[in-house]
């Protein structure tokens, strides 16, 4: 691992033939209660992930585990991103490296607007410290891909924002950054359709061959329009069911109930 001139840690040795994301038997706890009881997944380059899980399966735990929050441990297992071993990583390394988190609840941050948020988050993630004229255009460029009004740059960050605000707003983030691996922990959550249309379009955008997405729901509906590569079925922490596409639709109709009988077995 090597720093920038401030001081910042960055990624280095990562492969490009190695999987994007690697999860391996990962079993992760928050205090004394285990959440991640072996996970075990692979996300290749280009690739849509859709893990789908009742309330309360560990979902929203895994991605804070994948972005290193301090408040979960890795008691076992590994997280590797472009083949290097990240579980130990900082968060903002991650986030440097081309991590990013979609949250299902984003916070406000009073006093700090979109633009300087975008402007900081952006110098960190590429090394090149952007003039607020210069990051003023690259934001005006995806609001307008996005159908967003350009005052939205001016406004406190998520202060005062609808629930579909905030969940524009982190998928304006994610087109700004162009990260390589984004998690969307149920980004869906509270939507209405327009608003479920902007993220959908904001992740069709973004979707290349060298970039990958796990995008994490309760419901099939966000898969209405993003169809993902493969499904997980995640239930009591950990994959219980993969498939493609017509899992997710299975799950609509049936719902949960025949995982989580054989979780408690």
């Amino acid at each position: 691992m090597l720093r920038r001139p401030n001081g910042n840690a960055i990624l280095t040795h990562m492969s490009s033939s190695a999987p994007l994301l690697q999860i391996e038997n990962l079993h992760a706890s928050a205090g004394d209660t285990e959440i991640i009881k072996g996970m075990t997944l692979t996300v290749e380059r280009g690739q849509i992930h859709a893990l789908m899980g009742p309330n309360g399966s560990g979902k929203s735990t895994l991605s804070y585990v994948l972005m290193g929050h301090p408040g979960y441990q890795v008691t076992s297992g590994r997280i590797l991103y472009r083949g290097e071993d990240i579980t130990e990583t900082t968060p903002d390394a991650r986030g440097r490296s081309g991590m990013f988190l979609g949250f299902q609840y984003p916070e406000e941050i009073p006093g700090v607007s979109v633009l300087n948020f975008l402007r900081t988050a952006l110098s960190n993630r590429t090394g090149t410290d952007y003039t607020v004229l210069e990051l003023r255009l690259k934001v005006a460029e995806a609001m307008k891909d996005l159908g967003m009004d350009q005052s939205f740059a001016d406004r406190y960050l998520n202060e005062g924002f609808s629930g579909g605000e905030r969940k524009r707003n982190e998928i304006l983030q994610m087109t700004v950054l162009e990260p390589e691996m984004a998690v969307l922990d149920e980004t869906d959550s509270g939507l209405d359709i327009d608003a479920l249309k902007t993220v959908a379009e904001g992740v069709q955008r973004l979707h290349t061959n060298d970039r990958g997405f796990l995008i994490i729901t309760h419901y099939q509906r966000m898969l209405d329009y993003i169809t993902p590569d493969i499904v997980h079925i995640f239930v009591d922490g950990k994959v219980v069911d993969t498939g493609g596409p017509d899992l997710a639709a299975r799950i609509e109709e049936s719902g949960y109930d025949e995982y989580r009988v054989g979780a408690a077995g």
